[in-house]
């Protein structure tokens, strides 16, 4: 299982290699205001690709904290997040 995981990671590199080797043209990203930067194609699919994933970061951490928040037991001495469950009643009837 070990080795096939690292055939998988192999597989995956030498594709994106090849990737990276065949895009080398210099394409132009256009800013506003006229200013533009010319850099190989693979770099700006890069670049793209980092934004989006800060962007998703940037926005999903405050909610990992809230849930850490939640999820972390109380401290000695305060009141617990959760109420403690009821005392079972006796059946009626009896």
């Amino acid at each position: 299982m070990k080795y096939l995981a690292w055939l998988l990671k192999a597989a995956v590199f030498f594709t994106l290699f090849a990737f990276a080797l065949n895009n080398q043209d210099a394409v132009a990203v256009h800013f506003f205001f006229g200013q533009q930067w010319e850099g190989p194609l693979v770099l700006v699919v890069l670049a793209a690709f980092v934004a989006g994933l800060a962007l998703g970061v940037m926005f999903m951490v405050p909610r990992w904290w809230r849930s850490r928040k939640a999820a972390r037991p109380s401290e000695p001495g305060t009141s617990p997040a959760i109420p403690p469950e009821p005392a079972p009643q006796a059946p009626h009837g009896i």
